[in-house]
């Protein structure tokens, strides 16, 4: 079993910046894939970025040049960089792990384990 613990949300103005990071405790392998999914009230989880074990990343167009997930090999925290919010941006974000074989993907299906979640919320 692998416990994930998000920090760093917080409430900021458009055009700000937040640093979310989510530390792995437990069954950790540094060959996961991982994940951030976000979550707007009355709307359905949405995968926003992902890195795979080569370190390769993938952004859902909406945060591209914008966002930037990262991980730090050593211990296996995540990371996700967010500049230039904004209020469309707001949800509670989630990271998840995807044990290998796996696949840099947005779909939430594949994914094994997940966080509580952090709110993110952007005001105009």
């Amino acid at each position: 079993q692998v416990h994930l613990m998000e920090s760093g949300g917080g409430s900021v103005q458009a055009g700000g910046s937040l640093r979310l990071s989510c530390a792995p405790s437990g069954n950790t392998n540094s060959r996961d894939c991982m994940a951030w999914f976000r979550q707007a009230p009355g709307k359905e989880r949405e995968g926003v970025a992902t890195i795979d074990s080569n370190t390769f990343t993938m952004y859902a167009d909406s945060v591209k040049g914008r966002f930037t997930i990262s991980k730090d090999n050593a211990d296996n925290t995540l990371y996700l960089q967010m500049n230039g919010l904004k209020p469309e941006d707001t949800a509670v974000y989630y990271c998840a792990a995807w044990r290998p074989p796996c696949f840099r993907s947005l779909s939430v299906h594949f994914y094994d384990f997940w966080g509580q979640g952090t709110q993110v919320t952007v005001s105009a």
